[in-house]
C-alpha cells in the first residue's frame, strides 16, 4: 500500500531534498504555500500531512483534515504552536513534531546578524552603493575579541552561538535558569542583569512559554543593556516587546537589532509587500530603521543540513506510527473529558 503525504510550504529549493530522501517510497505531494483555508482541500485522498511553521492548523482545517480520512499530522518544526492540539485530540488525530535539528542553522544566521551590526557593515555597504566610498564615524567599530557577548538561553542553539563567538576571541557571558554543565566549559554564568550590564551584543536563545515569558524583552529589560548595545533574537517573536525596542532604538538605548521573528509574523512573512505598508505599524517603522535594524523572515532553518534533519525526521514519524502506531517524537495532546 503506498502511503499519500502531501507536504505544505515546500519551496523550489526545498524539492529534490523531499524527493531524495524519501526513503520510504511514499507518494510526495508538494506544494509550495502554507496550508490554509483554501489549499487545505488538496488534503482530499491523503493519509497524512506535513506542514511547516505558520501553516493553519487550526480546528476548521484539522476538521477537513479528519473528514478526509488523515490521521497523521507532521509538523518539520520544533514547535507546534500552530496546531490546534485540542482538536487533534478531539478529532483522534497523532501529531508528530521535529524534537531539533542542526543548531548551526540557527547560530549561525545569530552570529552574522550580530557581526554585521557590531561592525556596522550594512551602514557601509549601504553607503557604498550609492558610490559613497567615505569614511565616517559610524563605520568604527570595536572588535569582536574586545567585545561581550550575552548569550540568554544555553540549549544546544545557545551553546553553538555561544562557541562561534568564543571561537572569534569574545569573552561569552550566559544566563539560564537551568545552568548547564557542559555550558559552563565555554560560558561565564552571570544573573540576568549583570549579562544585560555589560554585554556589547545580547542573542535571545530561549523558547516561548505562553503566559510565562511574552515580552520578556521589554523596557525593563533594554534598560539594563549596555547604552548602545546590538539585540538579536532568533528564537520567537512572542518573547519581544516591539514598541519597547523601536522605542530603545529612537533613543539609541539599542544601536543595533537583528531578528528573524516577530510576534504576528505569519501576516507577513513569505509574501511580496513591496511598495505596501504592513498592518502593524511598529513593525512597519521597525523595518524602516534599516540598516540600524536587519529582518530575516524566519529563515534560520533555512540550511541544507537542518532541511536535511527536518526532512528525515518527518519520514522516520511517519514511518514508525505506520509500523508500531506510536512516535518516539509524538507531541503530547491534553486529555478530553467524556461528557
Amino acid at each position: 500500500m503506498t502511503i499519500q503525504l502531501v507536504c505544505f510550504g515546500v519551496r523550489d529549493v526545498e524539492v529534490e531534498f523531499f524527493n531524495s530522501l524519501n526513503k520510504y517510497n511514499f507518494d510526495l505531494t508538494l506544494i509550495s504555500e502554507l496550508m490554509n483555508d483554501e489549499n487545505v482541500e488538496q488534503c482530499k485522498g491523503a493519509d497524512a500531512v506535513m506542514l511547516r511553521g505558520n501553516c493553519k492548523a487550526d480546528r476548521e482545517n484539522l476538521t477537513k483534515l479528519a473528514d478526509y480520512g488523515i490521521r497523521y499530522i507532521l509538523t518539520r518544526t520544533v514547535g507546534y504552536n500552530h496546531i490546534d492540539l485540542e482538536a487533534a485530540a478531539e478529532l483522534e488525530l497523532k501529531v508528530a513534531r521535529v524534537p531539533a535539528y542542526s543548531p548551526n542553522a540557527i547560530s549561525e544566521l545569530a552570529l552574522n546578524l550580530g557581526i554585521n551590526l557590531l561592525r556596522n557593515i550594512p551602514y557601509t555597504t549601504a553607503k557604498t552603493h550609492q558610490k559613497d566610498f567615505t569614511v565616517d564615524a559610524m563605520m568604527f567599530s570595536k572588535e569582536i575579541r574586545k567585545s561581550t557577548i550575552g548569550i540568554l538561553g544555553t540549549g544546544k542553539i545557545g551553546l553553538t552561538t555561544a562557541k562561534l563567538f568564543k571561537g572569534l576571541g569574545a569573552r561569552v557571558v550566559a544566563y539560564d535558569v537551568y545552568e548547564s554543565e557542559a555550558a559552563k566549559e565555554i560560558v561565564e554564568y552571570l544573573p540576568l542583569d549583570e549579562v544585560l550590564a555589560v554585554s556589547d551584543v545580547v542573542s535571545a536563545h530561549v523558547p516561548h512559554f505562553k503566559g510565562v515569558n511574552d515580552k520578556f524583552i521589554n523596557e525593563d529589560f533594554l534598560n539594563k543593556m549596555k547604552d548602545g548595545a546590538v539585540l538579536i533574537n532568533t528564537s520567537r517573536g512572542e518573547i519581544q516587546d516591539h514598541k519597547a525596542i523601536l522605542n530603545a532604538l529612537k533613543e539609541n538605548k539599542l544601536s543595533g537589532y537583528g531578528t528573524d521573528v516577530f510576534e504576528g509574523e505569519k501576516d507577513f512573512f513569505f509574501r511580496k509587500l513591496t511598495g505596501e505598508k504592513l498592518a502593524d505599524p511598529v513593525i512597519e517603522e521597525l523595518i524602516s530603521l534599516y540598516p540600524r535594524v536587519l529582518v530575516t523572515p524566519h529563515i534560520g532553518s533555512y540550511t541544507d543540513e537542518a532541511l536535511t534533519n527536518m526532512v528525515e525526521i518527518s519520514y522516520d514519524n511517519l514511518h514508525e506510527y505506520l509500523m508500531y502506531g506510536r512516535c518516539e517524537n509524538e507531541v503530547p495532546l491534553p486529555e478530553i473529558a467524556l461528557v
